[in-house]
């Protein structure tokens, strides 16, 4: 059975594309639920094919995709699966994006930029999604970029549980690596019950182009420090904090972040880093090639499914995360 049905209600079916299939077949088993068989291939150009195989007509339609490297081919499947269904005649579409491509974007920073993250939304919108669900938004203005409803859902209960079983809050910073995180860097410290330090970068004058110097404003001196942000990328930023710390006498430093983008050269930086442990949820595949030993990866897909489980039986996904909004 691919649907769970309530009396006199639509059923619940559950969609996947190929970027992320392992989270998806997660985020199912959690519902009790199988996850509905699609046929998704690629013509000889590249261009996607997608048709399902049993009827959606009705339906209350949930359809999950990693935004992940290729990243512009799985958004565009997504796109494609989210019309096919409309076409389909699916009651509601859910579209899932765990990691929100292009979120960064969310402004223009200078002139004759474009502001990708909004063109995302409306890409959706046009494609015929009812309602978006992703986890910790780069910022959480891009909410109102669509024009329907947004589940916002928070990591923060699974990282900072698992750290807070490991640490004494009594010896522990939480510690944002830029003034940009200070709020999500409150937050861990409200959960955690420890105090916050932030870096600031600023540029070195003597030196032309150089980047930055980082000061540590707050006390690192003696204790463990727990550096969090919503994603590493390349990795630069969170290596450079953990050596500003380390400079300043904190005596561990945890780094811990949602997405695990891990592009070009952060899985080395990681390893040869002075960071004692990356703690990431699986939002995004991490392939075996990019796994290292003080990785651990914790699972998304019970926040997902409980997520999923709120919106189609109209009670409150707010209700999941009372305390950490």
């Amino acid at each position: 059975m691919s649907g769970m049905k309530k009396p006199g209600e639509n059923n619940l079916m559950f969609f996947s594309g190929r970027a992320h299939p392992e989270l998806a077949e997660e985020v199912a088993t959690h519902l009790g639920i199988e996850i509905t068989p699609t046929k998704l291939t690629d013509f000889a150009n590249g261009e996607i094919y997608a048709r399902y195989l049993e009827s959606v007509r009705g339906c209350d339609a949930f359809v999950i995709q990693c935004h992940t490297a290729p990243i512009n081919k799985w958004i565009m499947e997504q796109l494609i699966m989210v019309d096919a269904l409309k076409r389909a005649s699916a009651k509601r579409i859910t579209v899932i994006m765990p990691f929100f491509g292009y979120a960064r974007q969310d402004k223009k920073g200078r002139g004759r930029e474009p502001i990708t993250a909004r063109l995302i939304a409306d890409l959706f919108k046009t494609a015929g999604a009812d309602r978006l669900m992703a986890v910790d938004l780069h910022t959480p203005q891009i909410q109102g970029f669509f024009d329907g409803p947004v589940d916002h859902l928070f990591a923060l209960p699974v990282l900072a549980g698992y750290i807070a079983d490991k640490l004494d809050p009594e010896t522990t910073t939480v510690v944002s690596p830029d003034t940009g995180r200070v709020r999500l860097a409150e937050r861990w410290a409200d959960r955690l019950g420890t105090p916050v330090a932030f870096i600031h970068k600023r540029r070195d004058l003597d030196v032309a182009n150089q980047v930055k110097v980082f000061e540590v404003v707050g006390q690192v001196k003696g204790r463990t420090c727990v550096v969090i942000d919503d994603m590493i990328d390349t990795a630069g930023t969170i290596c450079k904090a953990a050596d500003a710390l380390y400079e300043q006498g904190a005596v561990n430093v945890i780094a811990a972040a949602t997405h695990a983008v891990f592009s070009g050269p952060a899985v080395d930086r990681l390893k040869n880093s002075s960071i004692s442990e990356v703690v990431v949820t699986n939002t995004l595949p991490i392939p075996e090639e990019k796994r290292f030993d003080k990785l651990t990866v914790l699972s998304i897909a019970p926040t997902i499914a409980r997520a999923i489980h709120e919106v189609f039986s109209n009670g409150s996904v707010t209700s999941l995360f009372e305390g950490d909004t």
